[in-house]
């Protein structure tokens, strides 16, 4: 006899052959019939977030460690309530399913004024996702959910919003036969020619370097194996530790340094896999680039997007330079003056970099000596987490620098509850400013209801000091708007049930770290930039604005 159940206990059981073991969400009278069947049957975790944007943002960084993560929203404000983390999404190609509510059919774009209800949610859940389905008959809402699965995980990857009304999740449906995962499409294997015309430009140059982004996760062997030739690697922000930092060609993520750009400019290929060129990472696409360009890239549109490209072609990282290598057996690119010039590059930009960052490079070596090597470094867009966060940091594997790409402020807190629940064999050290913190001081509480085995950094200045930095710099040192109330965030974490310090130089935070990270359970760490000294950074380097 054919089970009956309602379509919110099939969604449920859908996401568990999809070994989904979390959903982050904020409940509410519009999609209660799907949490509580999660609830009744005990087999996913539910956290609990204080927002909607905290939820999706936590399902973000589930999904780069877990391959899907599902967020569980209200209907209308609750919806618009996810979309700034649902563009962080899309810029970070997660692949994100958002379970949505929506009014009961009947009312549907009456403008009724039926509780929750918002003029054409649709419309901006499509402008913030990779793409955005309503379903309307509950028998049709497994299948819509299978496909909107299948869309968020192929690349290029992305969120994809569902939403299901009211009276769809609380329908009896026969339970489906087939919940069995779907699996994303595949990119066909790229031509043979086009891997011979990389094998071929890589022979012939005298000086190539290798660009690489977040496209190129999966591919740490090949680009080991490229830069084994005799190849320097460059790497975004986002692809930091697919080449270890320890690695003699690594040239990290120093692509605004004078000598790392020097060898950009006079070298006679260049190789850009995976990256989408950021404008934060190329002074607004004005870091001169050679003439002799091939982009690799999963996504046809990248083609021309930002830079004007010799060659581009369309395939996935790991295909193509995996049957590249095959070719390049037994090739060598070994130049011993090239390889000198890749290490002064490097160690300029290093001394450059700890320079300007005084006492703050003191504590990035804290934080590293206390953060066992298979911990995660989660940063939110702040001064330290741009500077010394971004690139001073060591990394040895990718995935183990989560930061948003999106730009945004606020959503630090929230990426390291997500990352910490998604790795709990891990430890997790989540850094923020005062400014970004306070758009989601809320999750601290989730923090602690979760018990995360993790460490909060609270940078705390008082304010928006990029923002003072960048006024300084162009308005003539004119400083408005910037200063912000703070709390006391050592005694606010204590009033939270969480572990709490607060430091004021380098050397008290050496202490407290390693007292942190060596506690099991949620933690935080003040740091009160006053007394530690000023951090310089005006920005991401840009062409010239103001």
């Amino acid at each position: 006899m054919t089970e009956r159940v309602n379509v919110g206990e099939a969604i449920a059981r859908l996401l568990e052959e999809h070994d989904v073991n979390s959903i982050y969400g904020v409940i509410s009278i519009h999609n209660l019939p799907i949490a509580d069947a999660v609830g009744r049957r005990e087999k996913i975790r539910f956290v609990a977030a204080r927002g909607e944007a905290g939820a999706v943002t936590m399902a973000d960084a589930h999904a780069r460690f877990k391959g899907l993560g599902v967020a569980l929203t209200s209907t209308g404000a609750g919806a618009g309530n996810a979309v700034g983390s649902l563009i962080e999404a899309m810029n970070a190609a997660s692949p994100v399913l958002h379970l949505t509510g929506q009014v009961e059919r009947e009312y549907l774009d009456r403008d009724a004024s039926f509780i929750h209800e918002t003029k054409d949610q649709l419309t901006f859940l499509r402008a913030s996702s990779k793409a955005a389905f309503r379903i309307t008959s509950p028998d049709n809402a497994i299948g819509v959910i299978r496909e909107a699965i299948r869309v968020a995980t192929t690349v290029p990857m992305g969120p994809v919003s569902v939403e299901l009304p009211i009276d769809v999740q609380a329908a009896e449906i026969d339970l489906p036969l087939n919940l069995s995962p779907v699996k994303a499409m595949q990119l066909p294997a790229v031509d043979e020619t086009q891997v011979q015309l990389l094998v071929d430009q890589i022979k012939q140059a005298k000086r190539p370097v290798f660009w690489i982004g977040g496209g190129a996760l999966n591919s740490v062997d090949e680009i080991k194996a490229i830069a084994d030739l005799g190849i320097p690697v460059v790497s975004s922000t986002h692809g930091r530790g697919i080449l270890p930092d320890a690695h003699p060609r690594s040239l990290g993520a120093f692509h605004n340094s004078a000598k790392v750009e020097e060898l950009l400019k006079n070298a006679d290929l260049l190789a850009v896999v995976g990256s989408r060129l950021r404008s934060n990472e190329t002074k607004t696409y004005s870091v001169q680039f050679p003439e002799n360009i091939i982009q690799i890239d999963a996504n046809p549109v990248a083609q021309q997007r930002n830079y004007k490209i010799r060659h581009f072609i369309c395939s996935d990282a790991k295909d193509i330079l995996s049957r590249s290598l095959i070719q390049l057996n037994g090739v060598s690119k070994v130049d011993a003056d090239y390889d000198q010039a890749i290490v002064d590059a490097k160690n300029a930009a290093v001394d450059a970099l700890r320079k300007q960052l005084d006492q703050y490079a003191l504590i990035c070596d804290h934080l590293r000596a206390a953060l066992p090597e298979d911990g995660i470094f989660v940063r939110d867009i702040t001064m330290s987490g741009s500077t010394w966060g971004s690139r001073l940091f060591p990394v040895q594997a990718p995935n183990r620098n989560i930061h948003s790409l999106a730009g945004a402020i606020g959503l630090g807190l929230a990426h390291a509850i997500g990352t910490s629940i998604a790795n709990p064999d891990k430890k997790v050290v989540g850094l923020v400013g005062d400014g970004g913190l306070m758009l989601g001081i809320g999750e601290i509480a989730t923090m602690a209801q979760e018990n995360t085995d993790m460490v909060l950094m609270i940078m705390n200045d008082g304010g928006y000091g990029v923002m003072r930095g960048i006024q300084n710099n162009y308005f003539g040192g004119r400083q408005y708007f910037n200063e912000l109330h703070t709390p006391d965030y050592q005694k606010l974490g204590e009033s939270m049930g969480v572990k709490s310090w607060k430091v004021g130089s380098a050397d008290e935070f050496k202490i407290a770290i390693k007292e942190a990270v060596d506690f099991n359970g949620p933690a935080v760490i003040e740091l009160v930039m006053h007394s530690i000294g000023p951090l310089s950074f005006a920005g991401p380097p840009q062409k010239k604005l103001y």
